[in-house]
């Protein structure tokens, strides 16, 4: 199946999601990600994905030898490249990109939603030749290049303009994270139609504002400490704590995006270092039940022209072993986390794999029989 086969699905896939939910599609807002070091060396990258409806999120494989043509404002067919690497992760809507995923050098990149930050770079028809839209980037990384160097080198040589998604009717805003299995980490941005490119050295990314915004604001939370704080003495009176935790008595708790990358700093650096890669995993997956969003407890205060309440929810978290090359996920309908394994995939294949990730929760009576 061609890139344009997928992308002629797709537009009935979103064309329908924006009929059904009209306004509900910008609603977006909360994705948090981090990144875990093992004892054994293992990098793992992690993070959830909110949105106001369900994307049906797939797992997609795409292999090495494949094809790609980037969007342009115009419709101008935009720049070509085909696959270096093999890839796997998650995409959603339909679309023949990645969402979030790894590939099989061991680097990782994540699209995290920017609003209201986002400034793409402007775009003439001259430059269609080497354009891709800003939900391409992600993929246009990992089946271009092996690791963090390679991408800061050559990632200012393409253009990221501001396309407009016409079956959604606006121009997603996002800004992207960057891993690879050396642990190296960057946070890439468009802004005032400048490419922004800067060291992530704790691997954690939310939303808006800005990185660097982000960065500073953790100035504040200095006070902050693994450590519960000893009795005071007021005088006479004897203050004692009422429990373990108040070292971190202040850590905001609320679903912003300022606050959850202040929370996801304070449990990725806090936590004891995991001994092996899938310790790793797991550990991560811990940590992101901190960012789980039921759905309703972050809505809108009215309901749009259809009648819907626009609420996040997380859709599904996952995380990616760039050692062993696996990438594992759950889901908002269930929680069992599964995993594929990229290099026992056909990475040398013609078509993209996909693998559906439907599935209810199972429960499982262990009640002894009598």
């Amino acid at each position: 199946m061609t890139q344009k086969t997928i992308l002629r699905k797709t537009v009935s896939v979103v064309a329908a999601c924006a009929l059904m939910f009209g306004s509900t599609v910008q609603t977006v807002q909360a994705c948090t990600g981090i990144r875990l070091v093992a004892a054994d060396g293992t990098v793992v990258h992690a993070r959830t994905l909110e949105f106001g409806l369900d994307l049906k999120s797939e797992i997609l494989m795409v292999p090495r030898g494949y094809a790609r043509t980037g969007t342009t404002p115009d419709g101008k067919e935009g720049l070509k490249w085909t696959s270096k690497y093999a890839s796997v992760g998650m995409n959603g809507a339909g679309l023949p990109v990645l969402f979030d995923g790894m590939n099989e050098k061991g680097l990782a990149a994540g699209t995290f939603y920017f609003p209201t930050s986002a400034g793409y770079m402007p775009y003439t028809a001259a430059d269609s030749g080497k354009t891709i839209a800003q939900w391409e980037v992600g993929s246009y990384i990992l089946e271009n290049f092996a690791n963090v160097d390679e991408v800061k080198a050559n990632i200012g040589n393409i253009v990221v303009p501001s396309v407009m998604f016409s079956q959604w009717g606006f121009a997603p805003e996002a800004h992207y994270i960057v891993h690879d299995a050396s642990g190296k980490s960057i946070v890439i941005e468009y802004i005032d139609g400048k490419l922004n490119v800067r060291d992530n050295p704790l691997g954690v990314i939310t939303n808006s504002p800005s990185f660097d915004w982000h960065m500073t604001n953790l100035r504040n939370y200095v006070n902050l400490s693994v450590n519960s704080k000893p009795p005071v003495q007021l005088g006479a009176v004897k203050l004692v704590p009422t429990g373990q935790g108040t070292g971190m008595l202040g850590l905001p708790g609320d679903f912003t995006p300022p606050s959850r990358f202040v929370r996801a700093v304070a449990f990725a650096q806090s936590v004891s270092q995991p001994k092996t890669g899938q310790n790793a995993v797991l550990e991560s997956f811990h940590i992101l039940n901190q960012f789980d969003i039921p759905k309703g407890s972050a809505r809108d205060g009215e309901k749009d022209a259809n009648g819907n309440i626009q609420a996040d929810y997380t859709l599904w978290t996952s995380a990616s072993d760039l050692k062993a090359k696996r990438y594992y996920f759950r889901t908002y309908d269930n929680s069992q986390i599964r995993s594929v394994d990229l290099m026992n995939m056909s990475v040398d294949g013609k078509d993209i794999v996909k693998i559906s990730t439907n599935g209810d929760e199972a429960i499982k009576d262990i009640t002894p029989k009598k």
